[in-house]
């Protein structure tokens, strides 16, 4: 397969650390970003000259728009963008949420994800390719108690994918991903000990990253499952 520009956000732990990993070790050229700058310092110590991390604020629409005008200023507009980054509120009653933790949650989540669109899908648009993958959680699709702002962010997500996809052209998708359940921090938050029978990301990425990549327009507004 030949190498392409894969976005990705909030690669510095989890899901977004191994599928960026498993993209540079496919040969493919990864822009990604996260908060923390230890662990974005790791990943360009062993990305490629042509995949680069950033330290990027989701939240903070005007830092995503200078980041995706220097990952678009040194390369084409991604074939592949992927929202990942997302957080999870601490097990608790919906009205035992602080506020502040509630917010937090939708500006990452749901803001994020939009900021991230913004900026990158029109440079998309303007080459009528790529496909977009919201990520999404089987939360996004049922509910459970004590995770309320978790479970509305992504149902929020599912609306707002699926919105998109009746709006992009021919030739493009938009796709909302229930990753599964995988035992990475977030899971600990939740499942506590148990988490730990789920697999890791690492092992996920083995066989979602084959998944996305097979992903293309006849996938358009299709929730998917990764295998």
């Amino acid at each position: 397969m030949e190498s392409r520009h894969i976005v990705i956000t909030g690669v510095s732990q989890g899901l977004g650390r191994a599928m960026a990993e498993q993209f540079m070790n496919r040969g493919h050229v990864v822009s990604g970003c996260a908060r923390n700058s230890n662990a974005i310092d790791e990943l360009n110590g062993l990305a490629s000259s042509s995949s680069q991390f950033s330290v990027v604020d989701v939240s903070d629409a005007e830092n995503v728009h200078e980041w995706a005008t220097q990952v678009l200023a040194s390369n084409e507009p991604p074939s592949l963008l992927i929202n990942n980054a997302a957080i999870i509120n601490r097990n608790a009653a919906l009205w035992d949420v602080p506020a502040k933790e509630f917010c937090s949650l939708t500006d990452i989540n749901i803001n994020g994800t939009f900021h991230v669109i913004q900026a990158f899908v029109p440079a998309m648009i303007r080459e009528q390719t790529g496909v977009i993958v919201n990520l999404s959680s089987g939360w996004g699709r049922s509910t459970s108690p004590d995770v309320a702002p978790y479970c509305a962010t992504k149902w929020a997500i599912e609306g707002l994918t699926r919105a998109l996809a009746s709006e992009l052209p021919h030739g493009m998708a938009a796709v909302p991903l229930n990753p599964g359940i995988i035992h990475t921090k977030m899971l600990d938050s939740c499942f506590g000990s148990s988490a730990s029978s789920f697999p890791g990301p690492d092992q996920w990425a083995e066989t979602a990253v084959p998944f996305l990549l097979q992903l293309d327009a006849s996938d358009n507004g299709t929730p998917h499952t990764a295998p």
